[in-house]
């Protein structure tokens, strides 16, 4: 017998839960190599289509679900994640930044920034950008190493909603981001 849940993609009606059970949606993306980010303005990480980590559920898909039209991984919509139901969904992300010591002392960051965000790209018809958990960080001395920062935050996701992981530099130049993964997900009933 399934779970009795309230709201977004759930029943109320006990006699169906006789018939559901829950299902797990997951989509996991990893960079596929460095990307350059430019100074002083959020900008959507991107993800490869052809070396998934794992996205058994197609919600990172290269056809994309509102235009029908295929993107390559230098696209900005290649940073999108597509829920396929009304859930409560849980982001993870994580952002790890070249080492600055590789820049003038000058051009270097005094704050890393990354944020989730609702319709980053503002598509038409759906909800409008809507960024949410959004934290800044002071970069590691330069010399020590790669500054790397992970979060998690729990959204309400919906199918015409995408959903992305946008970074922010405040350096001079433009930086590396060497690494950056984008997770999303959530359980919904199903029928048996």
């Amino acid at each position: 017998m399934g779970v009795l849940h309230h709201g977004a993609g759930g029943t109320t009606n006990p006699e169906e839960l006789d018939h559901m059970t829950l299902r797990l949606f997951d989509c996991s993306l990893k960079t596929g190599g460095a990307q350059s980010i430019p100074p002083r303005q959020y900008t959507i990480v991107r993800f490869p289509f052809n070396a998934e980590p794992y996205d058994p559920d197609d919600l990172h898909p290269p056809v994309q679900p509102d235009t029908g039209l295929t993107v390559t991984s230098a696209d900005p919509r290649a940073g999108l994640i597509w829920a396929r139901h009304n859930a409560l969904g849980r982001l993870t992300a994580m952002m790890q930044w070249q080492d600055i010591e590789d820049l003038a002392s000058a051009d270097r960051p005094t704050q890393v920034r990354h944020r989730f965000v609702r319709d980053p790209l503002d598509l038409p018809g759906s909800t409008g950008y809507d960024s949410t958990a959004t934290s800044d960080h002071r970069p590691r001395p330069a010399g020590t190493g790669s500054t790397c920062k992970t979060k998690q935050w729990e959204i309400w996701v919906h199918p015409a909603t995408p959903l992305g992981y946008l970074v922010y530099h405040d350096a001079r130049v433009p930086m590396r981001l060497e690494l950056a993964e984008f997770k999303l997900s959530y359980w919904v009933d199903v029928p048996e």
